[in-house]
């Protein structure tokens, strides 16, 4: 197997000369973070709901012990003693189940709540208006500058645009030589003219097994 070369360049300061961007304005904040982040809507009504269930249940079942009615599912009582005698009368492939069950749970809310829960976007910056754009729309944009600079087709070309890095992958033409750092200044002459916030590194990786030309 092969290893593909690779060349890094450092993002530039953002604030050196760097024009603002319109959504730094406080007013602005609130719809760039939300348009940035996740929403956690989902996961709270989830839990909303939850919560709401039980506490019905729970004043269900005991309003129908206070008049003398037997319980619709169960009686608070029982389940109490229930809970407190586990493990005893739980079969063990029951116990172990319900278990993982409550920990997925568990573990879903608490992702959401601790994760920043980022969109694979960027902000563009622009003195009069907010933009926000997809990591793709980036992706796409750089790979065409890529393949124009190493003179290849789409298919030997792949961006992969994170946060905080883009990675060029380039497949060059069997035969043909392709020039690792002009595909490293184009991809980052567009992403300065884009200037995406924060500013990604650039890494290019020139693979050393070339595709058959057409």
């Amino acid at each position: 197997m092969t290893q593909d070369q690779q060349t890094i360049i450092e993002p530039s300061d953002a604030g050196s000369g760097a024009s603002p961007i319109a959504g730094e304005d406080p007013a602005m904040s609130r719809v760039l973070r939300r348009e940035t982040h996740s929403s956690r809507a989902g996961a709270a009504t989830i839990a909303a709901v939850l919560v709401i269930i039980l506490c019905v249940l729970a004043l269900l079942e005991s309003a129908l012990r206070a008049i003398g009615q037997p319980p619709w599912l169960i009686d608070p009582s029982t389940a109490a003693e229930r809970i407190i005698a586990l493990p005893a009368g739980m079969p063990p492939l029951l116990l172990g189940a319900s278990g993982a069950v409550i920990a997925m749970v568990g573990l879903f809310f608490l992702l959401h709540a601790v994760l920043p829960g980022r969109r694979a976007r960027h902000l563009l910056r622009d003195p009069r208006t907010a933009v926000v754009v997809d990591d793709e729309v980036l992706a796409s944009a750089l790979a065409r500058r890529a393949r124009t600079a190493a003179n290849v087709t789409p298919e030997q070309v792949m961006v992969i645009v994170s946060r905080q890095s883009v990675v060029v992958n380039v497949r060059p033409t069997s035969g043909s030589r392709v020039s690792e750092e002009a595909v490293l200044q184009a991809v980052q002459s567009e992403l300065d003219e884009m200037s995406p916030f924060p500013m990604p590194a650039v890494r290019v990786n020139l693979s050393t097994s070339g595709v058959v030309g057409a």
